[in-house]
């Protein structure tokens, strides 16, 4: 799944040559083959070289506090979300939930890469809730229907119909 979210990543990014991964260990962490150096391991690592190649470091956050929050999320993502059970995800929606109730986005009022990899992350969470689990779930479907709108960033994955239209039948004069 890692390397589908860095393929898409570059593709969002508008990065031209496609970088080529592999995956080390039994959780299959993603391996970027760096040129200039070492190769780079794991998905927030590269994921922060790859906004850096593309020269949009406006997605890591524009302050020291904003850059600390977006590095929370992302390591909220492989730390919380990556590997979660059915418990976790419930306990873990509840927490995006409050915490999308007074924010637009993951770190704020701007999009970041947190916004990006939490998408990419929380994607099969969202597939599998009803629309009942949905709408328990008011901020996050909310956060998560504006992010899958967001031009070029859902490559790999197929658009989730968050919330039902409802329609009102009172009479109106």
């Amino acid at each position: 799944m890692a390397l589908r979210e860095l393929s898409s990543l570059e593709k969002y990014l508008g990065l031209k040559k496609p970088n080529k991964y592999s995956t080390q260990g039994d959780k299959k962490v993603p391996v970027l083959q760096n040129n200039q150096g070492p190769p780079l391991v794991g998905l927030i690592t590269i994921a922060c070289h790859l906004v850096k190649e593309a020269k949009r470091s406006d997605l890591l956050g524009e302050s020291a506090e904003s850059r600390a929050v977006v590095q929370q999320w992302l390591e909220y993502r492989v730390t919380r979300l990556d590997g979660c059970t059915k418990e976790d995800s419930k306990s873990i929606l509840k927490e995006l939930n409050i915490h999308l109730q007074d924010n637009v986005y993951l770190a704020g009022n701007h999009f970041t890469l947190a916004d990006t990899l939490m998408y990419y992350g929380i994607h099969p969470l969202i597939v599998d809730l009803t629309v009942q689990e949905k709408e328990q779930y008011l901020n996050v479907a909310r956060w998560f229907d504006h992010i899958q709108h967001v031009p070029r960033l859902r490559h790999h994955l197929p658009p989730v119909a968050v919330l039902r239209n409802r329609i009102y039948t009172g009479r109106h004069h």
